[in-house]
């Protein structure tokens, strides 16, 4: 039946239950007519299908979470793990998979940054959108969340975030853009927050105006469970589907708003003509359950949550103490090579269908390796042991090389709160600095979904960051440790040496969660650190390997262009190193001089690529406007400034030895607005102008203007009269038309 027949037989009643879930995880179905229903279920690294028993879950293939999928920089990886995900939602008939998240991580200390990718847009909605192509190939749709500036836990649901125009639209939206343009996803979540004194659920500029008008999205908006405030004027804004239901009072606002006329019933049927879009949508794309069996298509599963595990974990320190002899003797040492931590918790915990446990594992992988193990400390307390780590050190010095699973327990990081620093347990720190202490070949593996201080840097031989890897952990673990698997995993944010160098750090509220200020602007992760040169532990995009990599050239197809043509970047490297390994070459902009503050660089392109010993490849990368543009807040508009930017590529934010120059001119001059408040520099910096602003100060009787032409560049046109001018409001709105007409601003 078509859409416009359902409208026209539905009640006023039954439209605004089917903008109401019929529960937590289905869409309503009106009494009067057929129509189908849509089961949505969590994500986003696993399927999280209640059973209907209270606190259970069907068990699910756990895969790496988002922090670690970001650290693979790998889209096609994800596009993999989509597909994965797609099929297991098809197995427990789930028709939309609550994910990808991609919200920026604006400090460490935020909750959920676990299941975020990145620190930056283009590495966050880049991955998003092949997640999101993955999933939805299995006729299975996907909801991208949580939009827009949902960056912190505590207070979530009241947190008023203040963005500027600009920070929100280079920083903040990207991602979203970014994964709506590129791949469709059938839904978009609505933030709990905020966003500048509006809850995103019923924000017509972001759910409407940007999403749908700017961005072209054709799905549907949904709630974050609990957003809604008022159902009416979410509505008006453009949500189309409250979530969880169960609640009748969202159904009574809208109905009561249509019949006091303060709701047009044109907007009720646009969400319910989306919700019924996506129940038909659902219908016409499921596909049935896989072929294999259940315990078929987990094993398969396993082995890739496996393979995407050691694309993830990101080796940052190696003295060479990497890869481990399979041979002698090792000592294993903590908790968490017994009890792994895998996945972070809240609404993405997932029950896994297996789990590899780190200790067995590196038996497994070395039989002829004495393995001995120490407890080193509980999970229980997170005071040092003096017993256990006495012990730990005594079997690390009695062996040839000793690797300690440490990190951030569940109780540290999980949705619903933020962390209030970025210590791991001291009883972690103090096992890692006794054992190093005793053994000059200590590994330290951590387990954790967001940065940590790590205060034992220079006293270990190895670092290797694996963050929450999902069910696969432990066996991607030891094929790391003993070079089976050669690391390739590049981190996606910056690890600061302390919480105090954090550009957020002064605006990151835990007590007082009702308003943030997002007062760094753009300046976050390594645009803040490299732009102020602070020392960090580890940059943006580091990451080692067991071979070397290095960038032999770079080449641009133009050395000058305008902004409406697209710029190719050809970047040689080579794989110098004794066996295949593979490299991410990142591409940075820099513009060597703007009218406004910008980072230092900023990445706009990225690729994956897999090289033999001693083998070359070269990738191309295309560059559009946006890659050399800035946000113009008071135009809003993208603006590209006329003049030089450098192309930079490399391993890492801090490594980028290759550099080629280009010109970008705009293609068109755009006016630009004077008011009575714009500062004079702005007209006797441009020679129209400031013939223009001559002219009338001379008529106006103002004298030796070439004097006073410094003091007056600081005042507004206002204050024209503070030097002699004398006018009349009249004449100085026309001076400001006049100047409007005459400039061009680029």
């Amino acid at each position: 039946m078509e859409i416009s027949e359902i409208l026209s037989k539905l009640t006023l009643e039954e439209k605004a239950r089917l903008c109401t879930g019929a529960d937590a995880w289905h869409t309503a179905c009106p009494q009067s007519i057929s129509v189908p229903q849509v089961t949505v279920s969590d994500g986003p690294h696993g399927l999280r299908r209640e059973t209907g028993v209270p606190g259970e879950s069907a068990s699910a293939t756990c895969f790496p979470s988002g922090s670690a999928l970001g650290a693979s920089w790998d889209p096609n990886l994800l596009e993999e793990l989509g597909e994965a995900l797609g099929e297991e939602c098809r197995a427990q008939g789930v028709d939309v998979l609550l994910g990808p998240a991609v919200n920026i991580k604006r400090s460490p200390l935020c909750g959920r940054n676990f299941e975020y990718y990145a620190e930056d847009p283009c590495l966050a909605g880049t991955l998003a959108a092949a997640y999101i192509r993955g999933v939805q190939k299995q006729g299975v749709g996907t909801s991208l969340k949580h939009f827009a500036a949902n960056n912190k836990e505590t207070g979530r649901l009241t947190t008023d975030t203040a963005v500027d125009a600009r920070t929100l639209r280079e920083l903040y939206l990207p991602a979203f853009e970014t994964a709506v343009k590129e791949a469709q996803p059938w839904t978009v979540m609505a933030a709990y927050n905020r966003l500048n004194g509006t809850y995103c659920a019923e924000n017509k500029r972001l759910l409407t105006d940007l999403l749908r008008g700017e961005w072209g999205f054709q799905g549907l908006v949904m709630s974050d469970w609990g957003a809604v405030s008022d159902r009416d004027r979410g509505i008006a804004a453009g949500l189309d589907l409250e979530m969880p239901g169960g609640c009748a009072i969202g159904p009574q606002k809208i109905i009561r708003a249509v019949q006091n006329g303060t709701l047009s019933e044109e907007a009720l049927d646009r969400c319910v003509t989306r919700v019924l879009e996506l129940a038909q949508k659902a219908a016409a794309h499921k596909k049935p359950a896989p072929a294999k069996t259940p315990e078929a298509l987990y094993a398969q599963h396993h082995a890739l949550a496996r393979k995407i595990a050691e694309h993830c974990m990101v080796l940052l320190k190696n003295d060479g103490t990497l890869p481990l002899r399979k041979t002698g003797s090792l000592a294993v040492i903590g908790e968490f090579a017994k009890t792994p931590r895998c996945q972070g918790g809240g609404s993405s915990h997932i029950h896994p269908t297996a789990l590899d446990v780190p200790l067995e594992e590196i038996r497994k992988a070395a039989p002829q390796l004495t393995v001995s193990y120490s407890e080193g400390y509980t999970l229980t307390d997170d005071r040092p042991d003096e017993v256990r780590i006495a012990a730990a050190v005594q079997t690390a010095a009695a062996a040839d090389a000793a690797v300690i699973f440490a990190g951030l327990p569940d109780a540290y990081e999980s949705e619903g709160f933020d962390r209030s620093h970025m210590r791991i347990p001291e009883s972690h720190n103090a096992l890692i600095q006794a054992v190093a202490h005793a053994q000059k070949n200590t590994v330290v593996v951590l387990s954790n979904g967001s940065p940590v201080e790590m205060p034992w840097t220079e006293q270990v031989s190895a670092i290797l960051e694996s963050y929450l890897c999902g069910q696969a952990t432990g066996s991607a673990q030891a094929a790391i440790l003993f070079g089976s698997a050669n690391p390739c995993g590049k981190l996606a944010e910056t690890f600061p040496r302390k919480l105090q160098d954090n550009p957020s750090y002064l605006n990151f509220p835990i007590t007082s969660p009702d308003f943030v200020a997002y007062r760094e602007s753009v300046f976050v992760g390594y645009r803040y650190y490299d732009t102020k040169q602070v020392p960090v532990c580890f940059p943006f995009g580091h990451g080692l390997s067991y071979t070397t990599f290095s960038y032999l050239s770079i080449e641009t197809d133009r050395a000058e262009l305008t902004d409406r043509e697209t710029l190719t970047v050809r970047v040689t490297l080579k794989n110098t190193g004794s066996r295949a390994g593979r490299e991410t070459v990142q591409l940075y902009v820099h513009d060597m001089e703007s009218s406004i503050p910008r980072p230092e660089k900023e990445l706009r392109a990225f690729r994956s690529v897999e090289l033999q010993p001693g083998e070359e490849a070269t990738v191309s990368f295309p560059l559009s406007k946006r890659a050399f543009a800035y946000y113009d807040a008071a135009a809003q508009d993208w603006t590209v400034e006329d003049g030089v930017f450098q192309i930079l590529a490399g391993g890492s934010s801090a490594e980028t030895p290759l550099c080629a120059s280009v010109t970008v001119h705009p293609a068109e001059p755009r006016p630009h607005i004077f008011t009575r408040h714009t500062l004079t520099a702005e007209a006797w910096d441009k020679p129209a102008t400031c013939a223009v602003l001559k002219e009338f100060l001379t008529k106006a009787g103002c004298d030796n203007l070439h004097v006073q032409a410094d003091w007056m560049r600081d005042m507004p046109l206002r204050n024209l009269f503070m030097f002699g001018a004398v006018y009349t409001q009249e004449e100085l709105d026309q001076l400001v038309e006049t100047l409007n007409r005459t400039t061009t601003f680029c």
